[in-house]
C-alpha cells in the first residue's frame, strides 16, 4: 500500500511497513538534504530498529531517563540518522542537565530537517549531552560496544546490591547496534572477550553484517569468521539472514533474554542500501548522498511519493504511541509503584539509589580522610592514593573500579572488609579487574559512569596512550570518571623509555573539560581527591609517583588545601617581594622547595608555586592567578619531568622551563635526574643565571 493511502483499515504488517519506510525516507531526505551522510545503513537497519524499539525496548519515550529502561546504544554512529528517526517518530522528550524534563521533544522534525547543521539535535553522530534519549557519544568506531560493556556491568552490580526478593529493580537490557569497522577495532576486541568472561548475558551486540566499508567489500581486508570469534570469547551467536525479517529479528530478541551465562551476538544479514536500484551493496551508499534521482527511484521502489520530502504519513507516529508508547509507560509506572513499596521497607537503599542518580554525595563522603605527617623520606603518591581510595569506597557505597592487571602496583585496589572481586559468581564486588585491556577498560569505565556510578580505572601512565581515546570522550560527554595513572614520569628508571611519560602530561592537559593533577606530595594526594569526587560534569586524571616524595610540613609551607584553585604559593620569598619565581608539579615541588632553601641562603627572594592543575588554575578568577603569579615578577622557572610544551604561558619571554626535550633512558632513577637536570643544583644555577648573579 502506498503511504498517501495509509488509513485505519490498514493491516498490523502494512502498518508496520509504512513505519520502517518513514524511517528510511527521513534518513534519506535528511543526507540527501545535508548534502553529507550516511544514508545506507539507516535504509538497511529501518527494520532492525522498528522491531527493536516499538517491539522489545523497555523504554518510556516520556521519561527517557527512569533507571531501569532498557539501553540502546547505536555503536555505529555514523547511521545517527536511525536514532533521531527513532527520538522524533516517538515522541522522546527533552530533559536538561538537572534531570528535569522539559515538556518538548528531544528531537523535532526541524532539527532532522537540519540534520548536520549548526545547533541541530540531529548532529551527524549520537552525542550523549545534546540529545536526550542519547545513552553514549558514540563515532569512533569500536567504543559503543565498549561503553556498553560497561552499561551491562553497572547493570549486574546495581542488581546485586539493591535488588531484594520481590523487587527487581535493575533488570535492564543493553542492545548494541555494531558494524565491521566496530569489530575490526581492537577495542571492540578487548571489550568483547572481558564481557564473555564475565558472562553479562545482559548484553546483546547486533552485528550488522552488510560486507561493506568505505572502500569497498570486506572481503579486501576482513575475512575472518565473526561467528566463530565470538563463540570462542563465550558469547552466544545467533543468526539472523535476512534484516527485513521482523519475525525473527523479534525470535532472536527473545532467545536474547532467555539466555543465561553468556552476552549473545546477533549477525543480521542485510543489505546496505537497501531499495536503492544502482547503490544497494556498494560502499556508494555508505557515505555520501544518494543523489536526486536516485532518491525518486529508491522511493518509487518502497512505494512512496517521488517527491515528497520529510513525509510522516498519517497513522505513523501512533503506530509508536500504540507501541513503545504505551508499553514504555506501563512499564516505568510498574516500576515507580515498586520504587515506593520498595522505599517504605529499605529507606537507606532507596536513598542511595536516589542520590546515584543525581550524582550527588552522600552525608560524610569525605570524613576519615587521611591527613599525613611531615616526613622527608615520605610516601609514594600511589601509596597516598591507595589509601584515599579505600578510605572513600567506604563511604561512597557506589564507589567502585580497577587497573588493567596492575592493581598491586597502581594500589587501586579496594582492600577493606567486603569490597571483593566483580566476578560471574560475585556481582556485588568493588573490585574490577581488566586484564591487560587499556582502551576498554576506559570505555567501560565511561558506561559504569553513564549508568551513574562513580568508576575508576588505573594504569601506568604512559598507557594513559591506550586509554586517551575513551579518555576524550568521557570528556566530550561531560563524565565524572576518574582515571589513576601511576608511575608518572622517570620513577620507572630501569625500565626505560618505553615506560618513561614524556608527552602525556601536555597531552592529556591539551583535551577540553579534563581536570588532570599531578600532585606534589601525599597530602596534595587528598586534596586532589576531595576535589575530583565533588565534579559531577568533568572527568579527571590523576598522575601519581611510582617513588616516594618528601611530605610537607603544612606548618611551614601552605595548606594543600589549594590544590583545588590548580595553584598556589607553599612558600613565598622573606624580606619583599619575589624576585624569581619557582614553579613545579608532582615529584619536582620537592626540588623547587630545595632549591628554595639553597637560594634564600644567597640572599635570593625565591617564591615557591606548587601546581598541580593547569585547568583547575585558568578556571580561577584573573585576580587569584595574578596574585600567585604577579605580572610584575618576570622571571619565572618552571621544572616538570615532561615535554616543556605549553609552560611558556606560565613563565613568559624572560622565563625558563627544566623539563624533557627528549625520550629518558634505562637508569636508575638518581642517575636519571641527574643525566636530564632534576636536581636542586641545576635549579639553583637556572635560577641565579636568569637573575645574572653567580
Amino acid at each position: 500500500m502506498a503511504a498517501a493511502e495509509a488509513g485505519r483499515g490498514m493491516t498490523q504488517e502494512e502498518r508496520d511497513q509504512l513505519a520502517i519506510n518513514t524511517i528510511r525516507t527521513l534518513s534519506i531526505d535528511a543526507v540527501q538534504q545535508a548534502k553529507s551522510g550516511h544514508p545506507g545503513t539507516p535504509m538497511a537497519l529501518a527494520p532492525l530498529v522498528y522491531a527493536l524499539w516499538n517491539r522489545v525496548l523497555r523504554f518510556d519515550p516520556k521519561n527517557p531517563i527512569w533507571p531501569n529502561r532498557d539501553r540502546f546504544v547505536l555503536s555505529n554512529g555514523h547511521a545517527s540518522m536511525l536514532l533521531w528517526s527513532m527520538l522524533f517518530l516517538t515522541r522522546t522528550q527533552a530533559v536538561n542537565a538537572e534531570y528535569e524534563r522539559l515538556d518538548k521533544p528531544s528531537v523535532t522534525l526541524d532539527d532532522i530537517r537540519r540534520f548536520r547543521q549548526l545547533d541541530s539535535k540531529a548532529p551527524g553522530h549520537p552525542e550523549y549531552h545534546w540529545v536526550s534519549g542519547v545513552e553514549t557519544t558514540t563515532g569512533p568506531l569500536g567504543q559503543g560496544i565498549a561503553t556498553s560493556v560497561g552499561m551491562a556491568i553497572a547493570r549486574k552490580w546495581l542488581a546485586s546490591r539493591y535488588n531484594r526478593p520481590g523487587f527487581a529493580l535493575f533488570d535492564y537490557d543493553i542492545y548494541a547496534v555494531c558494524g565491521d569497522g566496530c569489530l575490526m577495532e581492537g577495542v571492540g576486541s578487548e571489550a568483547a572477550s572481558l564481557a564473555g568472561h564475565l558472562q553479562l548475558d545482559d548484553l546483546c551486540w547486533i552485528y550488522d553484517n552488510n560486507h561493506i566499508t568505505i572502500e569497498g567489500k570486506t572481503s579486501i581486508t576482513f575475512t575472518e569468521d565473526v561467528a566463530a570469534r565470538f563463540q570462542a570469547y563465550r558469547w552466544n551467536v545467533l543468526r539472523v539472514g535476512d534484516a527485513n525479517d521482523l519475525k525473527r529479528i523479534e525470535d532472536a530478541l527473545a532467545i536474547f533474554r532467555q539466555t543465561t551465562g553468556r552476552p549473545t551476538l546477533i549477525v543480521l544479514d542485510s543489505h546496505i542500501g537497501y531499495g536503492s536500484p544502482h547503490k544497494i551493496d556498494t560502499s556508494a551508499a555508505h557515505g555520501e548522498p544518494l543523489g536526486d534521482d536516485e532518491v525518486r527511484l529508491t522511493k518509487r521502489a518502497y512505494g512512496w511519493p517521488e517527491d515528497a520530502k520529510f513525509l510522516v504519513p498519517d497513522g505513523v507516529m501512533e503506530t509508536f504511541d500504540a507501541g513503545i508508547g504505551a508499553r514504555g509507560a506501563a512499564t516505568r509506572q510498574r516500576w515507580e509503584d515498586q520504587f515506593e513499596a520498595y522505599r517504605k521497607q529499605f529507606p537507606d537503599l532507596a536513598g542511595e539509589i536516589e542520590q546515584m542518580q543525581r550524582r550527588e554525595l552522600p552525608e560524610g563522603w569525605d570524613r576519615d580522610l587521611p591527613s599525613f605527617k611531615a616526613d622527608a623520606k615520605g610516601m609514594a603518591g600511589r601509596d597516598a592514593s591507595g589509601e584515599v581510595l579505600n578510605r572513600l569506597a567506604q563511604n561512597i557505597p557506589w564507589l567502585l573500579g580497577g587497573s588493567a592487571d596492575l592493581g598491586p602496583s597502581n594500589k587501586t585496589t579496594l582492600k577493606f572488609a567486603g569490597a571483593g572481586d566483580f566476578e560471574p559468581e560475585s556481582f556485588a564486588g568493588r573490585n574490577l579487574h581488566f586484564g591487560i585491556r587499556e582502551h576498554a577498560m576506559a570505555a567501560i569505565v565511561n558506561g559504569l559512569s553513564l549508568s551513574k556510578l562513580r568508576a575508576f580505572g588505573g594504569t601506568f601512565f604512559i598507557f594513559s596512550d591506550y586509554a586517551r581515546p575513551a579518555i576524550r570522550l568521557s570528556a566530550l560527554m561531560e563524565l565524572p570518571t576518574i582515571l589513576v595513572f601511576t608511575h608518572d614520569a622517570m620513577g620507572d628508571g630501569e625500565d626505560g623509555p618505553t615506560h618513561q611519560p614524556v608527552e602525556q602530561l601536555v597531552s592529556l592537559r591539551a583535551i577540553p573539560g579534563l581536570v588532570v593533577l599531578r600532585p606534589a606530595d601525599a597530602n596534595e594526594v587528598v586534596e586532589a581527591y576531595r576535589h575530583v569526587m565533588q565534579l559531577r560534569h568533568r572527568p579527571a586524571v590523576l598522575a601519581l609517583s611510582r617513588q616516594p616524595l618528601p611530605t610537607f610540613d603544612r606548618t611551614r609551607y601552605a595548606p594543600a588545601a589549594g590544590v583545588a584553585r590548580g595553584a598556589y604559593v607553599m612558600a613565598d620569598a622573606l624580606g619583599g617581594a619575589p624576585e624569581i619565581i619557582l614553579i613545579a608539579s608532582g615529584s619536582e615541588v620537592a626540588l623547587i622547595v630545595a632549591a628554595h632553601e639553597s637560594l634564600s641562603g644567597r640572599g635570593v627572594r625565591a617564591r615557591i608555586v606548587s601546581m598541580p592543575s593547569w585547568d583547575l588554575f585558568e578556571h580561577q578568577p584573573q585576580a587569584y592567578r595574578d596574585e600567585v603569579l604577579p605580572p610584575a615578577v618576570k622571571r619565572r622557572l618552571a621544572v616538570e619531568q615532561g615535554s616543556t610544551l605549553g609552560w611558556e604561558r606560565y613563565v613568559g619571554d624572560q622565563g625558563r622551563v627544566i623539563g624533557m626535550k627528549a625520550f629518558g633512558a634505562s637508569a636508575p632513577l638518581k642517575e636519571l635526574q641527574r643525566k636530564y637536570g632534576f636536581e636542586p643544583e641545576k635549579v639553583v644555577t637556572a635560577a641565579l643565571e636568569m637573575l645574572g648573579r653567580q
